[in-house]
């Protein structure tokens, strides 16, 4: 069985990761890109009509591969398991491609246009709301509350996810998302929902 070879465009858009990876901090130009890949800058703007298309690709890249995944998440498990996943899956996906993080924390948009950066922030609001659905629902089908409001404890637990993947960039990706992370849940676990007989 032999692999596929990726095509031109995936290849670019590989390379493009890579080279966001190899140079934390850094700009990536499309000549520089164009070079790494061994083509011409004509040759990039064959399938892409814009470096500001190829960064979008990416982030569809991170939409659909999280997505999918929160997706199937949901399907099964209480509550407090599948907030645990999808923190853990946003972790372990970041820890798994260094460069297209530098996308998730802005970093590499820098001068780039404005609508890359309204994509990012509107993939964070995408977690935050699946998040506050889960523990809204928790009531419901669990009877369990959380201690602050849903939007709040969505919102607290997204915010140590997003600080987590900053550290890592502003690391040069040498603190890992996903290091300790087990034991940081145990911490917070507890404090989301209300114990059994708890005031209100």
């Amino acid at each position: 069985m032999t692999d596929k070879k990726p095509s031109r465009k995936e290849q670019i858009l590989q390379t493009l990761a890579y080279m966001l990876e190899a140079e934390p901090g850094g700009r990536v130009t499309t000549s520089g890109l164009a070079r790494e890949v061994g083509v011409s800058e004509s040759a990039l703007y064959r399938h892409f009509p814009s470096k500001a298309r190829m960064l979008e690709a990416l982030i569809e890249f991170i939409e659909d591969s999280v997505f999918s995944r929160i997706n199937r998440i949901i399907s099964e498990g209480d509550a407090l398991q599948q907030v645990e996943q999808i923190l853990t899956l946003i972790l372990a996906f970041t820890e798994r491609n260094p460069g297209i993080t530098r996308l998730l924390t802005g970093d590499a948009l820098t001068g780039e246009n404005e609508r890359l950066r309204q994509r990012i922030q509107q993939f964070y609001d995408r977690v935050e709301s699946q998040l506050k659905q889960v523990v809204r629902d928790a009531e419901f089908r669990e009877g369990k509350r959380t201690r602050a409001t849903p939007g709040i404890t969505a919102n607290l637990l997204l915010s140590v996810v997003e600080g987590r993947i900053a550290q890592f960039v502003r690391s040069g990706f040498r603190a890992r998302p996903a290091e300790d992370w087990h034991e940081q849940w145990a911490l917070i676990a507890p404090m989301i929902f209300r114990a059994d007989g708890e005031a209100l």
